[in-house]
């Protein structure tokens, strides 16, 4: 069996340990992968971030790129186009980070569309000739990420990853869906190993991971050599770490409703107050929704809509720090 504490190479960058913290759009900004990376997860990986829009320089898409207070900084992108997916990789290399992942395995429909992510493994040649044009672009190490393929009839990620590795990708994740499944049933762990028998590069097996016996469970039925955590992490971004460490709800080093409202004001500074505001509000719905004791509807509503921010702050911090059976819940 794989010790999660063991660190792990890739391309020259060593990774503290080998449970990671998944690209979520939306999700996995700066604030969020700062408190995953605190609390203990080997890698954190930035939201997904559009090759050719990156290549506008424009506020939002470059403050995906801030990787400030992480020891392995490791960014996204996605594309069709050779020209943007070079260039998005060298202004990320430009801006600090340490390792590039490529998405070839995002189900959405507004990304599909644009053939881009998951809809890449619809035409292999073409996902090869946009693997070779970023791996050119930089010196930096450049990983994968894909599905099982885009439908249960066409599942070729040992294809692509072993074509990825000869194009001289240094790791490959593999999240045990296909794309058509979007995140309905459960993933497929047994067959990510599939994969694992096609490359000799490091594998991480990514898809339903909720606790360190399901990270225990997917290395052991898919081979692979690490795990991502995605939406487990939702409310809760000390999970991937809590995982590595072997604990449930984390250390003892502050309680939830604290926690909770340190990552609000963190938001607000890293966004600014309007923006911040409202990207805030699916947090705190999670925060809640794992954590709120006994919460009514009209107490959510109030935490929810309020744009004041210390309003916003106290009725959160009230919400959660409510004791209940257990005594005050307490995390990483």
């Amino acid at each position: 069996m794989i010790d999660l504490n063991q660190p792990l190479e890739i391309g020259g960058v060593q990774l503290r340990n080998r449970v990671f913290l998944a690209p979520m759009s939306g999700v996995s900004d700066l604030p969020f992968r700062q408190l995953a990376w605190k609390a203990g997860a080997g890698m954190v990986v930035s939201e997904m971030v559009a090759s050719a829009e990156l290549c506008t320089r424009e506020r939002g898409n470059l403050l995906r790129l801030r990787g400030d207070g992480l020891g392995t900084h490791v960014v996204q992108i996605a594309g069709r186009e050779t020209k943007w997916m070079a260039e998005a990789a060298r202004i990320a290399e430009g801006e600090g980070a340490h390792i590039i992942d490529i998405n070839m395995g995002c189900p959405a429909k507004k990304v599909t569309g644009g053939f881009s992510g998951s809809a890449l493994m619809r035409d292999l040649d073409h996902a090869l000739t946009l693997i070779e044009a970023t791996i050119a672009a930089v010196k930096i190490p450049v990983t994968l990420k894909m599905r099982l393929g885009w439908d249960d009839d066409t599942i070729n990620a040992p294809e692509l990853a072993a074509r990825a590795e000869q194009a001289g990708v240094q790791m490959v994740t593999v999240h045990g869906r296909t794309r058509c499944q979007f995140y309905e049933g459960k993933a497929d762990w047994h067959a990510i190993r599939a994969v694992k028998a096609a490359v000799s590069i490091p594998l991480v097996a990514n898809g339903d991971v909720l606790n360190r016996d399901d990270a225990n469970g997917i290395l052991e039925a898919s081979g692979a050599d690490a795990v991502m955590v995605g939406r487990g992490s939702y409310g809760q971004p000390w999970l991937p770490g809590t995982i590595v460490h072997g604990v449930q709800n984390g250390q003892d080093t502050g309680m939830i409703a604290d926690y909770a409202v340190a990552h609000y004001e963190a938001m607000l500074a890293h966004y600014g107050e309007p923006t911040g505001i409202r990207h805030s509000r699916k947090h705190l719905g999670w925060y809640l929704e794992k954590h709120g004791v006994e919460i009514s509807a009209a107490e959510r509503a109030a935490i929810m809509t309020e744009t004041n921010p210390r309003l916003v702050a106290g009725r959160l911090h009230a919400a959660l720090a409510r004791p209940d059976e257990h005594d005050m819940k307490k995390v990483a």
